[in-house]
């Protein structure tokens, strides 16, 4: 009931996928195995359904269940019960329960550093969470409140740095291995190292653009975003040579974004920088879009 459940999942069968995998569960709590990890696997397959068609308060409510069961069963000293957490938090995130989803996170980072050595990928994607709730915070704040922002700022820098240390270390390491040596667990790692690295200098430069607003600055050009993109860019091609960072449809995707940020940065009326009157650099970075976006569409790669 369960496995057909998950195969509809895939082929876009909500409803019926929904309805399958409900019973599962049900049948588990009947038999009194409610809090068991086969019934909290399908309970999580259960909140993916609930997000994927938007019906993010079902979703919370049942990853709610969720991490109550795991700190029962395993308390914070799992990391099971860290990753339920944080799964909880970013669907605070996105209902708009920053306060909550905050403390969640700050404890999920706690966990993590107690429980992980300190340069753990893991922290950084933590750490990069943690900065956008802040963000996402400051919206709601004035510019006497700006010392959030600085938070956030030193959260990201924290997360490009573990996320950096990783991608030097993981690829000195392959070069003194054979490819066929590499596990899959260490490619993924590798990736998702590229990718946070790509998402914090990203969400850098969006900091940096909300300080200006909330500083009320006379000067429109901001040069410490343009230059957290530039950043992104730089550190994308810096690895790219990499063949598994290269092929990864989710490393380009975080590229594209970048570039488009960049693009419309410097093509932005109020942009008064060098950039945004040489029309040739312009076009050479919508170029460069039109080209990454062709290798996903070939990828089936998302565009963002």
């Amino acid at each position: 009931m369960y496995h057909l459940g998950t195969v509809l999942s895939l082929q876009g069968k909500y409803k019926d996928s929904e309805a399958l995998i409900r019973d599962s569960i049900r049948i588990l709590e009947d038999g009194g195995q409610g809090e068991s990890m086969i019934c909290t696997k399908r309970m999580r397959q259960l909140a993916q359904i609930y997000i994927t068609t938007d019906r993010i308060e079902e979703a919370e409510s049942v990853l709610r269940k969720i991490l109550h069961i795991m700190e029962l069963a395993k308390g914070w000293n799992s990391l099971e019960t860290v990753i339920a957490a944080e799964r909880l938090a970013l669907t605070l995130q996105s209902l708009g329960n920053l306060k909550e989803a905050q403390e969640l996170l700050k404890r999920c980072l706690d966990a993590r550093r107690a429980l992980l050595p300190k340069n753990h990928i893991q922290i950084a994607a933590n750490l990069l969470h943690l900065a956008r709730v802040k963000m996402l915070d400051s919206s709601k704040l004035n510019k006497s409140n700006v010392a959030e922002l600085d938070l956030a700022k030193d959260l990201l820098s924290k997360s490009i740095s573990v996320a950096r240390g990783n991608l030097v270390r993981s690829v000195r390491e392959k070069g003194n291995k054979q490819s066929y040596g590499e596990s899959v667990t260490t490619v993924r790692s590798r990736q998702s190292a590229l990718i946070i690295l790509l998402q914090s200098l990203d969400a850098l430069s969006l900091l940096e653009m909300k300080r200006l607003e909330l500083e009320d600055s006379k000067d429109p050009y901001n040069s410490e975003a343009e230059s957290a993109l530039r950043g992104c860019i730089s550190a994308y091609k810096e690895f790219v040579n990499e063949k598994s960072l290269s092929d990864a449809p989710g490393v380009k995707a975080e590229y594209l974004l970048c570039l488009k940020h960049l693009v419309d940065l410097l093509s932005d009326n109020r942009t008064t920088s060098k950039d945004r009157s040489n029309n040739a650099a312009l076009q050479e970075l919508k170029d460069e879009i039109k080209r990454v976006e062709v290798e996903l569409s070939k990828k089936g790669g998302r565009r963002s």
